[in-house]
C-alpha cells in the first residue's frame, strides 16, 4: 500500500504525468527494496484506483484522468 501511495503522490504532484510508462515490476522492486509480489500488488491497487493502466506486452502507464464528459458517457 505504501508503494501505491508513493506512486499516487508522484502523480498528484506532477512528477509522473498521464501517459508516463512505469518501470517494469522487477526494476521497481529493486528500486523500492521490496519483493516483486509487493510491486505486483501495488500495481493492482493503482489500477483499481484508476491511476494506472496495464497494456499486455506494452507495460504499465499512468492513466489519463477521466473528464466529466467521460463520466457522463459511462452512466
Amino acid at each position: 500500500m505504501q508503494v501505491a501511495d508513493h506512486i499516487a503522490g508522484q502523480v498528484a504532484d506532477g512528477t509522473l504525468r498521464p501517459g508516463s510508462r512505469l518501470p517494469g515490476e522487477r526494476e521497481m522492486a529493486e528500486e523500492y527494496g521490496v519483493a516483486f509480489l509487493t510491486i505486483r500488488r501495488a500495481m493492482k491497487e493503482l489500477r483499481e484506483r484508476g491511476i494506472a493502466v496495464t497494456l499486455p506486452s506494452k507495460g504499465t502507464f499512468i492513466a489519463y484522468p477521466e473528464t466529466e464528459e467521460d463520466s457522463a458517457q459511462d452512466s
